[in-house]
């Protein structure tokens, strides 16, 4: 086993003395190409390029002698001391930081970072960074080959964002371009590389001093959720926006931080704003342009991001991303086996009659999705007297996937 595990940070800065001397001293060397290229190290010392960190931490647990890893930035930042610091491995690690690639790159921005959201993509979770990107005002996302600056502009189609690309942060051949993120997809991008999405209210880190890293969750001064909400003019709620049923349905789809949302049908807005405050981001479809106007200003007044789209479901579905879970607020059997089409991992709706419940029932079991069903009402009363102000009754249909369903 190594005696002893150095992990430097390097940041295109001169070493410091701490690293250097860690440095003279090692047997075995494990960096990317450009790290085994400095001259500080050691001629006769041993040389591992890094390329999958698990292979490279039992290189180096079984090593018998004095191990440096240089990685770039801070690398206990989404960096390879988590690796080795891994049971398994056993590795007793001392960390000499340099700053973050994250760091640098709101630097030459110009811009605090106290509030943004930081993101890794690569294949396995490019998706899920997009979607942070589409409800968030402020991320910085660490790219990978094949999941960089090009592969984001292309999933966040329809939405509009500033992108500020930093290639090779530190070395003679950096770059820093600002572009909008229309324009990104055109570009061949030179790896490693830091993007900055910023775009929405707040993205331009003007606001007041946050107290929380990444900044409060969207809508989060306010307390309540499924909170009543003006409702036109008569001042109620429409069939399927009773806000009790909206709670409910929050409840069984749990939408979350990366997962991406289908409102569909989603009327004056309330549904899709209250699922981007819990930080997911949110398609709003409705094939009434006024709906449309009710939702964005919806999401202004409770300063959230989401994503309108004006149109007719199921066919306005088929040109969409691809959503984690679905919200059917009209559109009945057709629009439910769409959206069952596309293997949401739940889908939740509602039915007015139990012959329309037990179709939509049906077409969810048909999709593959197991099929929870209940009778919900609701009755709002004056505390006055204790006199019936409104009454809802509803089926509230839920389909979870299959385990092992295609």
């Amino acid at each position: 086993m190594a005696d002893r595990v150095t992990v430097i940070g390097w940041d295109g800065s001169p070493l410091t003395a701490a690293a250097r001397s860690a440095l003279s001293a090692a047997t075995l060397v494990a960096g990317a190409a450009h790290h085994l290229a400095l001259p500080e190290v050691p001629p006769g010392a041993e040389r591992v390029r890094l390329g999958s960190l698990g292979l490279a931490a039992r290189r180096i647990a079984a090593h018998r002698g004095t191990a440096v890893v240089l990685a770039d930035g801070d690398p206990g930042f989404f960096g390879v001391v988590r690796t080795l610091r891994a049971p398994e491995h056993g590795l007793e690690v001392e960390v000499v930081p340099a700053v973050s690639s994250v760091a640098a790159a709101f630097a030459r921005a110009g811009m605090p970072w106290d509030d943004a959201r930081v993101v890794v993509a690569h294949a396995r979770t490019l998706r899920r960074a997009v979607n942070v990107c589409r409800a968030h005002p402020k991320v910085a996302v660490l790219t990978s080959p094949g999941a960089g600056p090009a592969e984001l502009a292309l999933l966040l189609e329809g939405v509009h964002r500033t992108f500020v690309v930093c290639e090779e942060l530190g070395t003679v051949r950096e770059q820093v371009s600002v572009l909008t993120s229309d324009k990104a997809a055109d570009h061949t991008w030179r790896d490693p590389n830091v993007v900055l999405v910023i775009g929405g209210p707040g993205g331009t880190g003007t606001s007041a001093a946050p107290w929380l890293m990444g900044g409060e969750p969207a809508g989060g001064t306010e307390r309540g959720w499924a909170e009543p909400e003006e409702y036109g003019s008569e001042g109620r709620p429409g069939i399927g926006q009773d806000p009790t049923l909206r709670a409910v349905q929050l409840a069984r789809l749990g939408p979350r931080t990366g997962d991406l949302v289908w409102d569909v049908g989603s009327a004056d807005g309330t549904f899709a704003v209250e699922a981007a405050r819990f930080g997911a981001a949110v398609i709003a479809v409705d094939a009434d342009p006024a709906a449309r106007a009710r939702t964005e200003a919806a999401a202004r007044r409770h300063g959230v991001l989401l994503q309108t789209v004006t149109g007719r479901a199921p066919h306005v579905l088929e040109s969409l991303p691809e959503p984690d879970v679905v919200r059917v607020g009209a559109g009945g059997v057709p629009v439910v086996t769409a959206c069952a089409d596309r293997r949401p991992e739940r889908i939740t709706t509602h039915a007015t009659t139990r012959d329309e419940a037990e179709a939509i029932g049906s077409a969810l079991a048909s999709g593959g999705y197991t099929v929870e069903t209940r009778l919900l009402q609701t009755v709002g009363l004056d505390p006055a007297d204790w006199s019936e102000r409104e009454r809802s009754v509803v089926f509230l249909l839920t389909g979870r996937r299959t385990t092992g369903a295609p």
